[in-house]
């Protein structure tokens, strides 16, 4: 391709992602009910049949058509019409649960579950793992992996694409949803600090403050280490989007920012978070933090120049104007993380009224209320979320805009609603599968019975989410260099994909079954 070709073609690839304006919550509702649809299809399955277990090579080709393709097909061939694909995987699921034969997995896996459950009851710092967070996330991944790769073609409708500033849209609900589920997964690690410091319950409050409070610093610096590969991964895309002189987006993070950079703030931004809620709250109270957060910074875009310089100011020559986008829509990264956390804590530890009760409940009535608990929290959580964005787009209210270019109040709310009620959707169609909740940590057997619970391919996204969403990232950058994708038919455009889906599922897979995990 001469230079005038290839400098024409890259403006075509900018413009095909510029200047959209996104598409309705409902459509976008729809669209990602397709990946519920298809865990519940797959539950169904293994309960019933236990059709994944083992794990054969026809098992593994139905877990990537149900958990793999069927967001594919959402996202393109099915766009118009995501309901129909829902009710294509939804119907026989249905048959199949309302059938009175025997369930070949669930007994096996709730006695197993069980016995752990009643053996480790005074243990508290082993944590339950849920198969309904593993699906939650890993379906989240997996609609991430294959958008940034589709949105280049026009297979996957303009209206799914990142909108310029002002809207809602599938890919803008994804990057919150990333941040949100990071902040979810974050919890567990805070959970465990708490209960080994309950452990060392001899040492007097005063004593724990001090101890707090000294160890800080050092806390801090570390989760700065944590975050350098991170600082590298955005300097090394940077350097290559550069360096190859690769079509971007500038209104969507700047010039020289991009996503990694946002993550690798996290950390740091985090830690400060968590002392502030401890000194202010007395304990850890995220969601409040998060939504004081998002509110002070819409506060500030509306009362202040910070909404048009952002939006119109005009570019450089200084970095913080080239990059305005990306450095001040932390702010409401920031939040959305804070939210997941807060989220997080309630459900990835046993509720305290389902662990204790003078009743002495049996082993199946603590896994019911601890199952309606859970479920309650989340619903009420996600009616709150829900509740606070309508009040601040209402018209008659305060009229705000959703905006992910800003990553303002209103695009806060709308990705802790939506996540909130996606890891609700996700724990309700758990409630059909062998269990609610394994310890993986105690014995062969739980950990046997989560791999039975949970979709390989899911558990495989989630394990090595980071390091599935880089390759992801590389796979299509690779794409974009060797093929023309805005001239793709759709047909051939959906074989690209598929190939491209195959590539990343099957990575992902392959370390999971070797047991690696690669920490970034």
């Amino acid at each position: 391709m001469t230079p005038d070709l290839a400098a024409s073609y890259k403006a075509r690839k900018e413009a095909f992602v510029s200047n959209l304006s996104g598409s309705s919550l409902t459509e976008i509702n729809l669209v990602t009910l397709v990946a519920g649809s298809a865990v519940l299809l797959w539950i169904a399955l293994q309960k019933k049949q236990s059709f994944f277990t083992p794990y054969t090579p026809i098992a593994a080709v139905a877990d990537f058509l149900l958990n793999v393709c069927a967001i594919l097909f959402a996202i393109t061939i099915y766009s118009s019409a995501p309901l129909l694909l829902s009710v294509f995987l939804v119907t026989p699921a249905t048959i199949l649960l309302c059938l009175n034969g025997a369930e070949r997995l669930s007994k096996r896996s709730t006695t197993s579950s069980a016995a752990s459950r009643s053996n480790n009851l005074d243990m508290p710092n082993l944590l339950p793992v849920r198969p309904f967070l593993t699906h939650y996330r890993g379906s989240m991944l997996v609609v991430t992996c294959l958008a940034i790769l589709a949105v280049d073609f026009p297979v996957f409708p303009r209206r799914f694409a990142k909108v310029e500033t002002w809207g809602t849209s599938l890919m803008d609900l994804g990057v919150g949803s990333f941040v949100f589920s990071a902040g979810v997964v974050s919890a567990r690690a805070v959970v465990k600090g708490e209960e080994q410091k309950k452990k060392k319950s001899s040492q007097t409050d005063n004593d724990n403050n001090n101890s707090t409070s000294s160890s800080f610093p050092s806390t801090f610096i570390n989760t700065i280490r944590h975050s350098l590969p991170l600082f590298l991964l955005g300097f090394i895309r940077l350097w290559s989007v550069k360096g190859l002189d690769y079509a971007e987006h500038v209104t969507e993070y700047g010039v020289h920012w991009n996503f990694f950079f946002t993550l690798a703030l996290l950390p740091p931004f985090v830690e400060l978070a968590d002392a502030l809620t401890r000194l202010v709250f007395h304990g850890y109270r995220y969601d409040t933090l998060a939504v004081v957060l998002a509110l002070a910074y819409e506060l500030v875009l509306n009362n202040t120049d910070l909404l048009r310089y952002i939006v119109a100011a005009p570019r450089g020559p200084d970095l913080l104007s080239m990059n305005r986008e990306g450095v001040f829509s932390f702010a409401g990264y920031l939040a959305i993380f804070l939210a997941g956390r807060g989220t997080g804590m309630r459900v990835v530890r046993f509720p305290s009224t389902s662990t204790s009760s003078t009743s002495s409940p049996t082993t199946t009535d603590q896994t019911s209320l601890e199952r309606r608990l859970i479920l309650r929290d989340l619903l009420i959580q996600s009616a709150i979320y829900t509740t606070l964005y309508v009040l601040s787009t209402d018209y008659h209210v305060f009229n705000l805009r959703v905006s992910r270019r800003l990553a303002n109040l209103p695009y806060v709310l709308w990705v802790a609603a939506f996540n909130n009620a996606q890891i609700f959707l996700f724990g309700l169609i758990e409630s059909y599968g062998p269990a609610f909740s394994y310890f993986s940590e105690d014995t062969t057997t739980a950990t046997t019975s989560v791999r039975n619970a949970t979709s390989p391919i899911l558990r495989a996204f989630n394990s090595n989410g980071l390091v599935v969403f880089l390759l992801a990232n590389l796979l299509t950058g690779l794409v974009n260099m060797t093929v023309n994708t805005l001239d793709m038919a759709a047909l051939h455009a959906v074989a690209v994909l598929l190939v491209y889906a195959a590539l990343v599922t099957g990575v992902a897979v392959v370390l999971d079954m070797a047991g690696i995990k690669i920490r970034i």
